[in-house]
């Protein structure tokens, strides 16, 4: 039967309620052989409680009450072993809102659907943390400000009012970051393609992140660096990330590279930000890229380089960390000309 290869489990019952076909994996959970579980009653071959214990047979009553029903709905019940499981089943009639002449039960191990819940509770603790610092700070300054004016001098004012400044400009970044997250993870992160020179690109990011500087930094370019096209905002914000993780994490920029580069055939720019540190190690190299991953002192939401990594593949770019010459690590984002038909006739 087909459903032998159907990657959940498969409980086929007649209209007695006697077992027909089982799959390979209502076996294996069984540890049933051969065909031990053939012409078993539904009830005797779907031990499954609710943490009542309550049976599901009893609870659905699959042969029973509306004749209209033609499906169960899929809830969760637990095995004698005390393992979760998703249950849904489908009622074949002989006619509509005749007599249930099979019943065929779906099984499927709850393992990912609990992981999947608890990476999200997992995710909601830390955008909870990460709103809540900014606006404790808010909060206490404000009130203290409310209800002590008076007692502060306008040196003191001035600081408090400063902080909460700061704090709303840093709740404002970590809700503009969730909320590119959350269009990257639905696949609705827009683009306003333009062309863009990333060499020109990129000097502007020096100097806008080293504007107190008195002599900013400029990228080192290598050949004749084409046009790309795409989104000048998003790709700024990109390597505004790269420059600033450098400096952050990576003990200082060391240098910023552009330079044209082909990737499988395809003509585009290859974009490199080098920095000081002691590198990022190889097991740790996929996981940055991840929601929420941070790593040292001083790190921010964790939401950045999984927002670049989004920007990039939206571009059909790409971008990969490697060990940077002598000491530091490399990452090398590379960006296709993606110039549009229009343009080429």
């Amino acid at each position: 039967m087909p459903f032998d290869q159907f990657p959940d489990g498969i409980v086929v019952a007649d209209a007695d309620g006697r077992v027909t076909y089982v799959n390979r994996w209502v076996n294996y959970w069984a540890r049933a052989e051969g065909d031990e579980l053939i012409g078993m009653h539904l009830n005797d071959a779907l031990p499954f409680d609710d943490l009542n214990g309550n049976s599901w047979f009893d609870c659905v009553h699959p042969y029973d009450g509306l004749n209209i029903r033609t499906r169960i709905s899929e809830s969760s019940w637990y095995s004698p072993r005390g393992s979760e499981y998703l249950i849904t089943a489908s009622l074949v009639r002989e006619r509509p809102a005749g007599k249930v002449e099979q019943v065929i039960v779906s099984i499927r191990n709850a393992r990912v659907r609990l992981q999947r819940d608890r990476e999200k509770s997992d995710m909601v603790a830390t955008v909870a943390h990460e709103l809540r610092s900014p606006l404790t700070g808010i909060k206490g300054f404000s009130a203290t400000l409310l209800s002590r004016w008076e007692a502060f001098t306008e040196e003191q004012r001035v600081f408090m009012l400063q902080t909460i400044d700061a704090d709303a400009d840093r709740l404002s970044r970590l809700i503009t970051e969730l909320l590119d997250a959350a269009r990257i993870d639905a696949g609705r992160l827009s683009l306003r393609t333009e062309p863009v020179r990333l060499d020109q690109l990129t000097e502007r990011v020096l100097a806008s992140v080293f504007s107190t500087a008195e002599q900013p930094p400029l990228p080192r370019v290598e050949g004749e660096v084409p046009v790309v096209w795409g989104d000048a905002d998003r790709i700024t914000q990109v390597f505004t990330n790269l420059v600033e993780n450098a400096i952050r994490h990576g003990e200082g920029l060391r240098e910023v590279v552009v330079s044209p580069h082909e990737n499988a055939g395809v003509p585009g720019v290859l974009v490199e930000v080098v920095d000081n540190g002691p590198g990022i190690p190889e097991e740790s190299r996929m996981r940055i890229f991840s929601r929420f991953w941070r790593s040292g002192p001083g790190a921010g939401s964790g939401l950045g380089m999984f927002i670049v990594r989004g920007v990039v593949d939206q571009h059909g770019g790409t971008i990969a960390i490697a060990d940077a010459e002598g000491r530091g690590a490399c990452i090398r984002v590379w960006l296709p000309v993606n110039e549009p038909d229009t343009m080429t006739s």
